[in-house]
């Protein structure tokens, strides 16, 4: 893997031109999913210089939307996958794996609150796959873990809209609106939750219940951030964080460099309890969906596809 991270157009689409693996043999991905703020424009009105600053980092016009644009395309322009399974940081849940089975029009979680109204008219339409809800919950029970199907009728959390409903959440169809615009009806969408245990090993067993799917022409997509922080808003940005953080962010990045895949998942394992994990985390959630990626690629190489401080996005297993 290159040393450089790619913080550019130039450099990122670079990597995407050459992304690893093929329509037999897709590597399993770590994606940078942002948060509502990737709606906002840089001349949204904020009286917040820390939030004013997030916008530039990670709004509408930010070098993380761009790649997002740029990123799913060439996901589906190389590996033509027949189907999505997304694992997103905002769905955990204890004991048994969730799996949706939503039928030919996923709905929408708008589960994110106080924001303007136009926040809560986005629009994404995307269809499920019967058959890949159940192959995901098949590969589960395999592994010896426990899941089972979840439909339109069964409310999985709250909406900013001020009910409680099903549906695709924010840190699915707020990326995915960037990656493959609001209407996705090619490639049919399957999310599944993460082990609300928040366990790195666990939540690495879930990624390797499903590494089969990659030969199976599936797309397997991990949303969260490596630095997430709702408490310290200069957290999110390289200019204001804390060195602390920095240092976090570029433990990441080194952890995930090694080429050896036994030291790799060591390394990985470890960051849980860097000095600065609690200040980047103080709480898992966000970061854990690397390990599902890393789970389901843990035997291949590792490309780093974007490298901005906590919002890397990373190819494993190709």
């Amino acid at each position: 893997m290159s040393s450089a991270l790619p913080l550019t157009r130039p450099a990122w689409q670079d990597r995407l031109a050459t992304l690893p693996g093929s329509p037999n043999h897709i590597p399993a991905f770590f994606f940078a999913h942002g948060s509502p703020v990737l709606t906002l424009s840089n001349d949204s009105a904020n009286p917040n210089p820390q939030m004013r600053a997030l916008v530039q980092h990670a709004g509408l016009e930010s070098p993380q939307a761009n790649f997002l644009r740029d990123f799913g395309p060439a996901l589906l322009a190389k590996y033509q996958p027949k189907g999505i399974l997304v694992f997103s940081a905002h769905w955990e849940t204890e004991g048994e794996q969730l799996v949706t089975d939503y039928g030919e029009e996923n709905p929408l979680l708008m589960d994110y609150f106080n924001f303007s109204p136009e926040l809560y008219q986005l629009k994404f339409s995307s269809r499920g796959d019967a058959q890949l809800s159940q192959r995901v919950v098949e590969l589960f029970h395999e592994a010896g873990i426990r899941a089972r199907l979840t439909s339109k009728d069964e409310a999985r959390g709250r909406d900013g809209r001020g009910f409680e409903g099903p549906g695709l959440d924010h840190g699915v169809f707020i990326p995915f609106r960037l990656m493959f615009g609001e209407d996705l009806r090619s490639v049919p969408v399957v999310q599944a939750s993460i082990d609300g245990s928040l366990s790195p090993e666990r939540n690495w067993l879930l990624g390797k219940a499903i590494t089969k799917l990659r030969g199976e022409g599936i797309l397997v997509l991990s949303g969260g951030l490596t630095a997430h922080n709702l408490q310290d808003l200069t957290s999110f940005t390289p200019e204001t964080a804390n060195p602390l953080v920095r240092e976090f962010n570029d433990a990441v990045s080194s952890a995930i460099s090694l080429s050896d895949p036994t030291a790799r998942k060591t390394a990985l394992i470890a960051l849980t309890h860097h000095k600065a994990f609690r200040l980047a985390h103080p709480r898992e959630d966000h970061f854990v969906p690397i390990y599902i990626a890393a789970g389901a690629g843990e035997d291949g190489n590792v490309h780093v596809l974007s490298g901005f401080h906590g919002s890397q996005t990373v190819a494993f297993g190709s």
